[in-house]
C-alpha cells in the first residue's frame, strides 16, 4: 500500500538550529497517525512543512503518489489537507456557519452575488448545521450563535468539524484535547473516530499518550528533528514510547527509521 501522504530527506533550519535534519514521514491511507515527541523534537515544523505553514529548505513532499509542494498553507487546503491548530484558528464573535466558511464563503448564484457580492448564508447555514449533525454535535442548536459562547469541547467539535467538511484527502490535528476536561475530551476522541470512519486519513500530534494509543493505529515517533521509529500501539506500552521519544530506551533495530 503507498502512502496518500510522505516526506523524504526533509530539511529545515532557523539559523543554526536544524528543526529538521533529513526527516522521513508516511501517513497511509485511512489510518489515524499519532506524531508524538518531546519539545524541541520539530513535530511542529514537520507538520507546518506538510501543510505550507513552512518551506522546507530541502526536501520532497508527495501526495497521492504526487510530488507536491505548498508555498503556504491555503494552497495545501486546496489540494484537500485541512488543518486544526491547538489555538483552534476559530474568531470568537462569529457565528458558527460563518467560522466554518471563513476565507471560503459561499456568494449568492444570481446577480447579487456576482455584482453585489452577497453572501449566500441560507447555503451556508445548511451546510454546517449538516456537517454539525453528521458529526454527532446536536448539542449546538442555534448555528448562528457566537463561538465564543460555546464550550471549549464544542469549539473544538466545530473545528474537527470544518476540517471533516473540506478535508477531502487529510486532516491533521494540533494536540485537540489539550485544554479540554475529561467529557469533552471524550466527545473529540468519538469526533477523530467518527472521521476516520469516512475514509479520511488523520494525523495527530499529542502529548496524551492515553488518547494516542486509543485512537492511533501507528504511532510516529520523533526525535531530535528526525523519524527515530514507527510503532503499534498493540506492539509496545506507553512507557515504551515514552521512552523512545526522550531517549531514555531505543527501539529494536529493525523497526529504526521505519
Amino acid at each position: 500500500m503507498e502512502p496518500i501522504l510522505k516526506a523524504r530527506n526533509l530539511v529545515k533550519r532557523y539559523g543554526k538550529v536544524t528543526a529538521l535534519d533529513n526527516c522521513d514521514f508516511d501517513l497511509m491511507p485511512g489510518e489515524i497517525l499519532a506524531v508524538i515527541g518531546d519539545n524541541g523534537a520539530g513535530k511542529s515544523t514537520l507538520i507546518k512543512a506538510v501543510s505550507g505553514a513552512v518551506q522546507p529548505d530541502a526536501g520532497e513532499i508527495w501526495l497521492e503518489g504526487k510530488k507536491v509542494s505548498f508555498p503556504s498553507p491555503i494552497a495545501a487546503r486546496a489540494a484537500g489537507i485541512e488543518t486544526v491548530y491547538q489555538t483552534l484558528a476559530m474568531s470568537p464573535a462569529l457565528s458558527i456557519a460563518d467560522n466554518m466558511f471563513m476565507g471560503r464563503e459561499l456568494r449568492r448564484k444570481d446577480w447579487r452575488g456576482k455584482y453585489l457580492k452577497m453572501l449566500d448564508r441560507p447555503a451556508m447555514e445548511k451546510f454546517a448545521r449538516d456537517k454539525l449533525s453528521e458529526l454527532g454535535l446536536m448539542t449546538i442548536q442555534n448555528i448562528n450563535q457566537a463561538v465564543e459562547t460555546l464550550s471549549g469541547g464544542q469549539r473544538q467539535g466545530v473545528a474537527v468539524a470544518r476540517a471533516a467538511a473540506f478535508g477531502s484527502k487529510v486532516i491533521i490535528l494540533d494536540e485537540p484535547t489539550a485544554a479540554l476536561g475529561v467529557k469533552e475530551s471524550r466527545r473529540v476522541l468519538d469526533l477523530i473516530q467518527d472521521v476516520r470512519s469516512r475514509g479520511i486519513p488523520i494525523i495527530l500530534i499529542s502529548h496524551n499518550m492515553p488518547h494516542v494509543f486509543e485512537v492511533a493505529d501507528r504511532i510516529h515517533v520523533h526525535r531530535l528533528g528526525n523519524r527515530l521509529c514507527v510503532i503499534r500501539p498493540g506492539d509496545f506500552s506507553m512507557s515504551d514510547a515514552v521512552g523512545f521519544m526522550t531517549g531514555a530506551a531505543e527501539p529494536p533495530a529493525d523497526m529504526q527509521a521505519a
